[in-house]
């Protein structure tokens, strides 16, 4: 995000420890004009994802939170809140830790993405199986990565060919006006 409006950098204060404090981590705040409304699209996670009760229960804290504020976020608003889905970029450390077991596809310095499931990320950098081999990499090799669909789960040791899985976080969101 680029330069933060004063309004939208109060209402992250705001929203910040809201979310903390039901368990997730508010990952993106936008607010834009929609007609006399505002729209305000906040898009959050958890270290274990998050479902479409996990976002509903968001939601309602988010708007309870709203609707008690003062007149620095005055007017009408439609509230949409929504999980970063499965498409969303692995950029930072946590953001791999929280992929640990699914299968990526992930840029090595300037070579051809590498597909292969995470086995481990830490300070130092990322584990992940590829054909059958653990390889390590450094954070300074990693580029930013992004998760595979998968159609269903390996039960035991993973694979990087198995099929894989989906665990049901394709953006789930929910909508609701203040």
């Amino acid at each position: 995000m680029t330069a933060r409006s004063p309004q939208r950098q109060q209402l992250q204060d705001l929203l910040d420890p809201v979310v903390s404090a039901a368990g997730y981590e508010l990952v993106e705040l936008s607010v834009s004009s929609a007609g006399r409304r505002s729209l305000v699209r906040v898009t959050v996670d958890g270290a274990d994802g998050i479902d479409l009760d996990g976002v509903a229960e968001v939601s309602r804290v988010i708007s309870t939170a709203m609707d008690a504020r003062d007149a620095s976020f005055a007017g009408p608003y439609v509230l949409e809140v929504s999980s970063p889905g499965v498409d969303r970029p692995l950029a930072e450390p946590r953001h791999w830790r929280r992929a640990v077991g699914r299968l990526v596809s992930v840029p090595i310095e300037d070579a051809a993405p590498v597909t292969g499931r995470v086995l481990a990320a830490d300070e130092a950098g990322l584990t992940l199986l590829v054909d059958g081999a653990e390889r390590r990499y450094d954070w300074s090799r990693v580029g930013t990565g992004r998760m595979q669909v998968e159609f269903s789960r390996p039960d035991g040791p993973a694979d990087a060919d198995d099929g894989g899985a989906t665990d049901g976080h394709f953006g789930d969101s929910a909508d609701e006006e203040g």
